[in-house]
Parts: C-alpha cells; structure tokens; sequence
C-alpha cells in the first residue's frame, strides 16, 4: 500500500495545484527552495491523515488552512489523496485496488469523502486504523527532528518507543483491559451463584407454601361455591326486586314524560297569551294614541272650520265691501272720466276762448288805460306845462324823461306778458301730465286687481296643499308608531328566540357565538364574502312542519358556522384559542364536497 497521487486546491500556499503524480511504490523525494511549499505538502497528507495536528479544528485554525494569495479569497480547500490498494490494506466494501479520501474544510464546515462519496469523520478514522493510522501509534509519519531525538534516547526509550511503533502498546493496553474486564465478570459470577443459592431455598420454602396455597385454593374454592349459591339467591331477588322498581320507574318516567309534556305545552301557551296580550297591550296602546291623535286632529279641524268659516265670512264681508268699493270706484272713475271729459271740453269751448279773450280784453284795456293816463297826463301836463317850463328846452327834456319812462313801462309790460305766456304753457303741460298719470294709474290699479286675484287664488291652492301635506305627515307618524311598535315586537321575541336557543345551545358553543361578531368586526371580516353565519341561518325550510325532524337529526350540527376558505377559519380560531371565548365548529367552503 503507497500514495499515488495528491491533489491539492487552495490549501495553504497551494492556489490550484494540479495532479502530483506519480508516486513511487519505494522511495519518493520532495525538494525544492525554501518557501516553495515542501512543509505544506507535508501538511496535507497529514490533514488528510487525521494527525493529531488536524484531528479538530476551530473556526480560526480553519481559516488558516485557506489559501491568502492574490485574487479573490478562498472559501474552501481540499486534499484528496489516492492510495494503492493492491494489497487490500484498507478494508473497504468494495475491495478496489484504489482508495481515494477526501477532505474538505471552509470557514463553517469539514467534510470527508471515501471513494468521492460523503462519509462520517468516524468512519475514515476506522477505516484508517484499521490500515495502521491509529491516533494511539503517530509514528506512521516521522516528522522533522523525530530521527535525532531516536538516537539520543537511552535504551529503555528506544525499546518503549520500538513497542509503540510496532503497535504492541495498543495490545498491552487491550490486555489490561480484558483482564479488569475478567476480573469484573468473575465477581459477578461470584453473585449469581450466591443469588442462585438464595433462590434454591426460597424455591424450597415456596413449595411448602405451593402445597398450603393448594389446599387453600381447594377450601376457598368450596366457600365460593357456597357463597356463588347465597349471592345468586340475593340476586334473584335483587332482579326481581329491580323489575319491580324498573316496571316502576317506567311508569313514573312515563308520567313524568307527561307531566314535561303537559308543563312544555302549558309554557308554551303562557308565552303565546303573553304574546298576545303584549301585541294586544301594544295595540290596545296605538289604538289610544290614535284615538288621541285622532281627537287631537278632530278638535283642530273644528277649530280650522271655524277659523275658515270666519275667514269666510270676513273675506265674503271683505269681498262684499271689495266689489261696493270697485263698484263705487267704477262709478267714481266715471264720474271723474265725466268731469274730466265736461272740464276738457268746457276746458277747449269756454275757458280758453275766454282766457284768449279776457286776456285781449285785459291787454286792451290796459292799452287804453295806458292811453288814458298818458292823454290825462298830457292835459295835465299842457295844463301845467306853461306853469312848469319856463323854456322849450326843459319842456324837451322833461318829455325825453316821459318817453323813456313810458319805454320802460312798456319793456316790463312786455316782460310780464311773457311769464304769463310760460305759466300757461306750464299748466297746459301739468295738466297733459295729469292725464297720463291718471291713465297709468287706471291701469296699474286694473293689473294689481287681476294680480290680487291671482294671489288669492295661489293662496288657496297652496292652502290645500300644506293640508294635505298635514295629513300625509300625521299618517306617516301614525305608520311610524306603528313600525316602531312592531320592531319592538320582534326584537322581543327575538330576544325570546336566542334566550331559548342559548338554553339548549352547549355553553362553549354559545360563549363562542356571542363573542365570534366581536372578531369578525375587529379583524375586517366581509360578511356576505368570506363569513355567512351559522348553519341554521342559512337554513330554509319548505314546510314548517319538518323544523321539529330538522332539530332532531341536526341537533349542535346546526351551530356550525360557515366561512370561505381555510385561511379565515385559522383566523377566526386562532382569536378564539388566544382569549378562550368557547369551541366553534367551522365548515369552510372550499373542503366542503356536495
């Protein structure tokens, strides 16, 4: 048996070492420089060997084993060593001529491999032991300064030594142990034979007490039988005695299957007359308020007709006095129309032809006034003239003064003309104005009549509707006395409903329920998509008269609570496991096979 080939990867100054081969049966030599790797290979084929060196590693002793050169860091090394096997030295199954081991270390493992197949670090160690590796002889490798310190011993070192090297250490030490091992099983062959020697008189003592037992079980036996006579007696009338009380209990059980019967039936008819009398309580009660309603309605329509009858008396009064006043107003406005019509045409026949002949008049006889005074102050003046002017040229002057003042008399006459003239084209235009007003006042009055007439006629229709809006009102509050009664009615029975389902319902299924719509709201349950309540909510029936037969065969079955899938019913249990609120049976519906 000898090395044939090594390979080496990235085991200590070893990158990628190809294929070193071959080795020679005899004698082989690695030379080379210093630092070119000799003590590493050296190292290998002892890694590969389990030397106590490498037996176990630490996470830093491996990493030390990894090649540090340039390039990325190595993660793991290996050393594979080929032996000849040709004299079957290594005891393998397969009994090949080569026997190849393996072994592999990075920073978190150290694997073996026999014949390029993962085995246990136990294993190789056998197989190298039994080739003549064993950790109790090391000399298969003599390393550096081994040979000097073998000639420096003294004889009993070196025949100490030759023993350990030939391995007959290891059969002394086997020897010694085999020998404490003898010397410990004739000890305990010492105690079996006391034992044994023990048991032989116990045997002896227990035959004498086999024989007493005998006789024993013989006697015992006849007491049995006599006692197997007394008890079968007892028990005949036992049994008769049970028949009699069995016959009995028959019977009072099935008077008292009645008397529950009778009870259950008597409840019953209590809880329907309770009913009832609620729902007749209750309507016996709307009737009231709706007798008081009704009342309340019937004293407010009386107090409406009288209201009305009086506002229809006043608005006939005022409809009266209205059609008095338009009427008095029509006679009026044509009474004024008259006059205006008269005041027009007396106005254009009389009025102005006389105001254009007072005012010629007054203009003649003003002129003739002013004639007048001028001729009287001409005789005054040529009565005194001679009196007065001495010379022709005052009696000049003073006419010059005359004629100027009689100028200026007339420049103002003139004036005073004019503005008479403008007042009288001013009242011709008020009274054209007047006239236009009036007539614009006529038919605003005549379109705010028509309007007034409309209004009223709103005012009635609306009048109507806000009444019978009134009434719609009062109805749907009646109406909503009436649901709200009815809701009451049925969240008691309700009430009545899950009172009796709970009595019957198993106390941990029930706590489940009552606390299974808290969880389902905290963890966003849909419901509808992924919860759809119990079994008994999703029930319908046809017939009534097969609930009883439903309840019977279905019994708890009806408490199963129905969900979508098997990741809502995890949810939903493990809430209930976590807080312990009861045991509930869930059906999902995607294991449910109809």
């Amino acid at each position: 048996m000898h090395i044939k080939q090594i390979t080496i990867n990235n085991f200590r100054s070893f990158r990628q070492q190809p294929e070193i081969e071959p080795f020679s049966s005899g004698t082989n030599a690695v030379v080379g420089r210093n630092g070119s790797g000799k003590s590493n290979l050296f190292d290998a084929v002892q890694f590969v060997l389990l030397s106590p060196k490498f037996y176990t590693l630490r996470t830093e002793e491996r990493q030390a084993l990894l090649h540090e050169g340039s390039g990325s860091a190595a993660v793991s090394a290996f050393v594979e060593i080929v032996f000849d096997n040709s004299d079957n030295r290594f005891n393998t199954e397969s009994a090949s001529d080569e026997v190849v081991l393996r072994r592999t270390v990075g920073h978190k493992k150290d694997e073996f491999f026999l014949q390029r197949k993962r085995t246990q670090k136990t294993e190789i160690m056998s197989l190298l032991e039994g080739a003549g590796f064993s950790k109790s002889n090391p000399y298969f490798i003599v390393q550096q300064g081994k040979v000097n310190a073998l000639c420096t011993m003294s004889d009993a070192e070196r025949l100490a030594l030759l023993k350990e090297v030939a391995g007959t250490t290891v059969y002394d030490e086997k020897k010694a142990e085999s020998l404490s091992k003898m010397e410990v099983n004739r000890q305990d062959i010492d105690k079996i034979e006391e034992i044994l020697g023990y048991i032989n008189d116990k045997l002896e003592e227990l035959q004498g007490e086999k024989e007493e037992l005998t006789r024993y079980q013989t006697l015992d036996r006849d007491r049995r039988a006599v006692e197997y006579t007394l008890y079968d007696k007892e028990l005949r009338k036992a049994r008769e005695t049970l028949d009699d009380l069995e016959h009995q209990r028959a019977e009072d059980a099935l008077r008292l299957t009645e008397l529950h019967e009778e009870a259950r039936l008597t409840h019953e008819h209590i809880r329907t007359c309770e009913t009832k009398m609620k729902q007749r309580t209750n309507t016996l009660r709307r009737n009231r308020t709706l007798l008081t309603s009704l009342e309340d309605k019937k004293k407010k329509k009386l107090t409406l007709k009288t209201q009305l009858d009086l506002e229809l008396r006043e608005a006939m009064d005022g409809l009266e006095q209205s059609r008095n006043t338009a009427q008095s107003n029509k006679k009026e406005l044509k009474a004024l129309n008259r006059k205006i019509n008269e005041t027009r045409s007396t106005l254009d026949n009389s009025v102005i032809p006389a105001y254009e002949a007072a005012k010629e008049s007054f203009t003649r006889i003003a002129n003739e006034k002013e004639e007048a005074v001028k001729k009287i102050d001409d005789l005054y003046a040529k009565q005194n003239r001679g009196k007065v002017f001495t010379t022709k040229r005052d009696r000049d002057s003073f006419l010059q003064n005359q004629i100027g003042e009689l100028n200026s008399t007339l420049r103002e006459k003139r004036k005073a003309l004019k503005d008479h003239q403008k007042l009288l084209n001013s009242l011709e235009k008020k009274m054209s104005t007047d006239q236009e007003s009036l007539e614009s006042t006529k038919d605003d009055r005549e379109r705010k009549n028509v309007l007034f007439a409309e209004l009223t006629t709103t005012l009635d229709d609306e009048k109507r509707k806000r009444n019978g809006l009134a009434d719609t009102r009062r109805e749907a509050w009646r109406h909503l006395d009436e649901l709200h009664e009815k809701v009451t009615e049925a969240r008691e029975e309700w009430r009545r409903i899950q009172s009796e389902s709970r009595k019957v319902t198993p106390r941990a299924t029930g706590l489940g329920l009552a606390a299974l719509s808290n969880i389902i709201r905290e963890e966003g349950i849909v419901v509808g998509e992924q919860y759809f309540g119990t079994v008994m909510e999703n029930l319908r029936l046809n017939d009534e008269e097969y609930a009883t037969a439903v309840e019977v065969a279905a019994q708890n079955d009806l408490h199963h609570v129905i969900v979508d899938t098997d990741a809502t019913t995890s949810r939903l249990m493990e809430r209930l496991e976590r807080v312990k609120l009861g045991r509930i049976t869930f059906l999902p519906l995607n294991q449910l096979h109809v």
